[in-house]
Order: structure tokens, then C-alpha cells, then sequence
């Protein structure tokens, strides 16, 4: 018999989040902040969630007037240009053994540039390490992610940003419970083949965080993109079996995410929408994405039971070989 989605350790590591939200947003990062203090330039780099991680910490960062920059650690590793003096590097890890992350770790360590490494509690001995939470239970990740945006933001704050400050994090904390307690996910249909999430701006990292859940718990073929993104030939294969996701229309400037959806029910596509809840009103735009966040998680769940599919074990097969994971590793 399968599990309930209550059932999972998804759903655990889903409702820790607050909690860790709460207890990070009190953690002391002034060594890890002075590290990045007098950078010229900050470079965020992580792989897949983490890396998503990285482009709204970028964005945190540029609110403290830091000179931030994001890449998926793979790019850098591999093609990156070459660390100048007055560079500072984040790497984010949850493990600290995901391999191009380790790369760019080393890269980092070796050129004797500004180093702070975000990863689990535990995973890593290593001094400039700033630690989160303990290792994810599933492997559709979740705490993790919301944990590292928490330091991301208190390190922003600790640069000159106010708006990420330790009350406005609580405030966070609470959006987050809310979320778990009142989703609001009733009128988002099961698509009968594929799934588009669009939002503008951060709502944009978070329709590909949110299509990643989805495609990792319920093994449904799911993409996220930037609504600008979403209009120029992505939106080309979706149809009347597919469904499209608006994240918060209103706050798309321009008024493209919701015209996008206007456009996909005249095509027959089911169009579904998020908005903020109660809780989240108010909240800086990248840190309303961590109850938004965990709204997409819950889906991913709740489609995950609905499938008979289990959320905590996503990698499988010939896709979970040791060998192909360690290429890239230094």
C-alpha cells in the first residue's frame, strides 16, 4: 500500500521549515558576513536548487549595494572567467559533495579569495562554513533551500540591506506556517500531460524551483520560466492537455504574466494562479518566495499521492550511478 503524502519525509521536512526559518534568522554571521565585507564583487554559485538559491541571494545582495553575481557551479567551474583578488565567493552545497560545487570551492581556496560555503549541518569540517539544517531526509529538497535563502538574506542584512533583518525574517517564518496550514492549492489542476510555472523577477527563480519539486516528487514533466521567457517560442508546445501556473500576476510590472494566461485559456490550456496569502502581504519580494515556495512543495506532494509515486526518491535507475555524479568532482 502506498504512503499518504502526511506519510513522507517530503511532508516532514516540508512543515521544519519555519522552525528553521525562526532559529536562522537569530544565527550570528558576522564572520561570515566580514569575509564578503570588502569584495568588489560577490559570485553566488551553486547546482540546481542550490543554484536557484544563488540567484535570489544575488538579488538580496544587490539590495546591500553589493556587486553580486550568480552561476550555476558547473559554468563556473568549467567555462568561468578567473577569480580576480578583490573577488568574494559563496558556494552553496546542502551536501557538501555535490561535485562542481566542490570545484568551485577549491577554485576559490586555491586563487586565496573571500570564501563563505553554505551548507547542512554537519556535512562538512570546514572553517568557513556557515550551516544550515540537518541533511534533507528526501531527496526532493526543501528546508535546505528555504534555510540557505535565511542566511542569504541575514548576510544581505549584516551588508547595509534592512528589509532582511531578523523581524522581517519571523514575519517570514509566519508566512510559512500559514502556507502549510492553508496552501491554497484547490483550483490548480492536475495536468493530463505537462506543467508551466511563470512568474516575473524572483517569481521567476520560483517557477523553476517549483517545476523541480514537481518533477522530482511526482514524476510529472514540469518547467518553470521567466514569463518573458514563457512567450518567446517556450509556450510553443503547450496544449489543451498541458496546464500553466501564474505566479502572483499582479506583480509583474509590465502586466505580461497575466496577458500570458489570458492567452493560454484562449489556446485551452487550464490556467491556474498563486497569489500571496494574507500572511505574505507585505513581505520584500524575495523573501515572499519562501511561503510561495512551500505552496509549490505541497503541490508537488499532494500530486506525488495522487500519482502513487514516492516524493522522497527522486534519483533513480542509471540516473543515481555513483560514477555519474562524481564527474566534475575536483
Amino acid at each position: 500500500m502506498s504512503r499518504t503524502f502526511q506519510e513522507t519525509a517530503l511532508h516532514r521536512m516540508v512543515h521544519a521549515q519555519a522552525d528553521a526559518v525562526d532559529r536562522l534568522a537569530e544565527a550570528d554571521l558576522r564572520q561570515a558576513a566580514e569575509r564578503l565585507a570588502d569584495a568588489r564583487r560577490v559570485l553566488l554559485l551553486g547546482t540546481g536548487t542550490s543554484q536557484h538559491a544563488a540567484e535570489l541571494g544575488a538579488m538580496m545582495l544587490h539590495h546591500a549595494g553589493v556587486d553580486a553575481r550568480w552561476s550555476s557551479a558547473a559554468q563556473f567551474a568549467r567555462w568561468g572567467a578567473p577569480l580576480r583578488s578583490d573577488d568574494a565567493v559563496v558556494v552553496i552545497t546542502h551536501t557538501a559533495e555535490t561535485a562542481f560545487a566542490l570545484r568551485c570551492r577549491e577554485q576559490a581556496l586555491a586563487a586565496g579569495v573571500p570564501t563563505v560555503s553554505i551548507t547542512g549541518a554537519g556535512t562538512a569540517d570546514w572553517a568557513e562554513s556557515v550551516e544550515t539544517v540537518a541533511k534533507e531526509q528526501s531527496e526532493t529538497y526543501t528546508v535546505s533551500y528555504t534555510a540557505a535563502l535565511t542566511v542569504l538574506a541575514g548576510l544581505a542584512h549584516r551588508l547595509g540591506a534592512g528589509q532582511y533583518g531578523p523581524e522581517q525574517l519571523h514575519r517570514t517564518a509566519e508566512a510559512v506556517r500559514e502556507a502549510c496550514r492553508e496552501p491554497g492549492l484547490d483550483a490548480v489542476a492536475l495536468p493530463a500531460r505537462a506543467l508551466a510555472v511563470i512568474g516575473a523577477g524572483p517569481w521567476g527563480v520560483t517557477a523553476r524551483e517549483g517545476a523541480l519539486k514537481v518533477r522530482e516528487a511526482a514524476r510529472i514533466l514540469a518547467e518553470g520560466y521567466e514569463s518573458e521567457l514563457y512567450l518567446h517560442g517556450s509556450a510553443v508546445p503547450f496544449g489543451a492537455a498541458d496546464g500553466l501556473l501564474l505566479l502572483e500576476p499582479d506583480a509583474d510590472p509590465d502586466g505580461l504574466t497575466a496577458a500570458l494566461g489570458a492567452a493560454a485559456a484562449a489556446e485551452g490550456i487550464t490556467v491556474g494562479t498563486l497569489a500571496a496569502t494574507p500572511a505574505a502581504a507585505g513581505l520584500p519580494p524575495v523573501l515572499a518566495q519562501l511561503p510561495l515556495t512551500v505552496r509549490l512543495q505541497l503541490l508537488a506532494g499532494r500530486w506525488a499521492e495522487l500519482r502513487h509515486q514516492n516524493p522522497d526518491v527522486a534519483i533513480v535507475g542509471a540516473w543515481a550511478k555513483t560514477e555519474l555524479w562524481a564527474l566534475g568532482a575536483p
